[in-house]
């Protein structure tokens, strides 16, 4: 493989905190209403509950994604074709990431994840799976424009986002993301995204809040994380998860919340909570074709084809980079 210890591009101070979570950790909490950033769901605790809820019988999305990676190989090959770097914008699935590999013919695999350990380890089950494809885990917030490894500059670009996690953003900043995608992967670039679809409310509730509450687990492992990172002592036996549909904004919402009055500290800094009071932590929205085109098209890439399991709930668009022009 390429680099196996991956390119580092995290802002850590002298303590090995990473000031980004913090600044973004801070900064939610002072907002009213209180809210963090999904991303921070992801160090190795998070990402390794993630994985665990993708195998849930109420969480279809994962099942879905894999069927049309499955089925529709063939197509992905022809428009997409082979010799180009898969960009990966967060660490690989050993389930998906795989099908799409076989599918295309790869010349390189880059995945990008925040979380150092869960990116290495999945770049090197990878690696073993594909020995003659080189593999450089690059571990940056690709939030944020990305300098991709020497070796695939001059190679063509598929960025590989999958599990609708453009989903978990409000538009303004799927967009943001959208652009910073288009530009860490260039001119001439494409990109295959997941989108999740419009349904029955009582299957998303189900999918966001299952029986065996691994995704409250999930949910408040995020105070967890901030305890043990940012020197917190927010009281996690006083949070319980929530899930609800917010038809106005077409989105699951998962918010941690006050059983009871609480106050904690976070990197030094205090702050309180009323009974019912919560931090907002995830929305997962929810799209039609429209709307998905609409976001694409702003973010700064074209629909080429869009593909949908065999039951219409699940979406993976493939789009290439849009070219400049002038005028309509």
């Amino acid at each position: 493989m390429g680099s196996e210890q991956g390119l580092k591009l995290v802002r850590l101070d002298e303590d090995g905190i990473d000031l980004n979570f913090r600044d973004d950790v801070l900064a939610g909490l002072r907002q009213d209403p209180k809210a963090v950033p999904a991303r921070w769901f992801y160090d190795e605790a998070g990402s390794r509950l993630f994985e665990e809820i993708t195998r849930l019988p109420e969480y279809y999305p994962t099942r879905a994604e894999k069927e049309i990676l499955s089925t529709r190989g063939a197509e992905f090959a022809e428009l997409i074709g082979p010799g180009r770097a898969v960009v990966e914008f967060g660490s690989g699935s050993s389930v998906k990431t795989p099908l799409l590999l076989r599918a295309i013919d790869p010349a390189a695999y880059v995945p990008l994840d925040i979380s150092g350990d869960f990116l290495r380890a999945s770049a090197a089950e990878l690696a073993a799976k594909f020995p003659g494809l080189p593999v450089y885990p690059v571990e940056a917030d690709f939030n944020r424009e990305v300098e991709l490894p020497g070796a695939v500059a001059g190679m063509p670009k598929l960025g590989f986002f999958p599990g609708s996690t453009i989903g978990n953003m409000v538009a303004r900043t799927a967009v943001d993301l959208l652009r910073v995608m288009r530009a860490t992967l260039g001119e001439n670039s494409q990109l295959l995204i997941g989108m999740d679809l419009i349904k029955d409310v009582a299957v998303l509730e189900a999918a966001y809040d299952d029986a065996s509450g691994v995704t409250a687990r999930f949910n408040l492992n995020l105070a967890v994380r901030i305890n043990c990172e940012l020197g917190g002592t927010i009281p996690v036996d006083a949070l319980r998860h929530v899930a609800r549909w917010n038809d106005d904004y077409a989105r699951i919402e998962m918010h941690l919340e006050a059983t009871r009055p609480i106050a904690f500290e976070v990197a030094g800094e205090a702050f309180a909570m009323a009974a019912g009071e919560t931090i907002h932590t995830e929305n997962s929205h929810k799209f039609d074709r429209r709307m998905a085109n609409v976001l694409l098209l702003a973010g700064g890439w074209t629909p080429v084809k869009r593909w949908t399991d065999g039951e219409g709930r699940f979406s993976l668009i493939l789009a290439d980079a849009t070219r400049p022009r002038g005028a309509p």
